[in-house]
């Protein structure tokens, strides 16, 4: 059986941006949890009766909100294509003392697996 071969991953920023409705999901249950550098995950929701293009973070099994409107029409199409491997998002602030929509601000990067 052959070895699985480890490739190094490039990463270049595509966006960065606040949760959007980071105060009415689960952030509340994970903040505690939630670090710098966590990794999330993006959950796309077609059937969401309030934007078309709705792109949820998950934190494992907490729903913490969604990629703001102005950030997620280009995510949300690669995503329905099924190029969700494309993405690695992780939180780049945590400010527990202001408003919860502007406590966790996360960055995307696109990824390349490299030679």
């Amino acid at each position: 059986m052959k070895a699985k071969e480890n490739k190094a991953v490039k990463k270049i920023h595509l966006t960065n941006f606040h949760i959007a409705g980071f105060g009415y999901w689960e952030g509340c249950e994970a903040f505690e949890m939630l670090k710098i550098g966590t990794r999330l995950d993006l959950v796309r929701e077609d059937d969401n009766p309030f934007d078309p293009y709705a792109v949820a973070i998950y934190f494992g099994e907490y729903k913490l909100g969604f990629i703001p409107r102005g950030s997620n029409h280009d995510i949300s199409k690669y995503l329905d294509m099924g190029y969700g491997d494309l993405y690695e998002v992780r939180i780049t602030r945590i400010t527990p003392d202001v408003h919860p929509e502007n406590q966790v601000e996360v960055i995307v990067y696109l990824k390349k697996a490299v030679e």
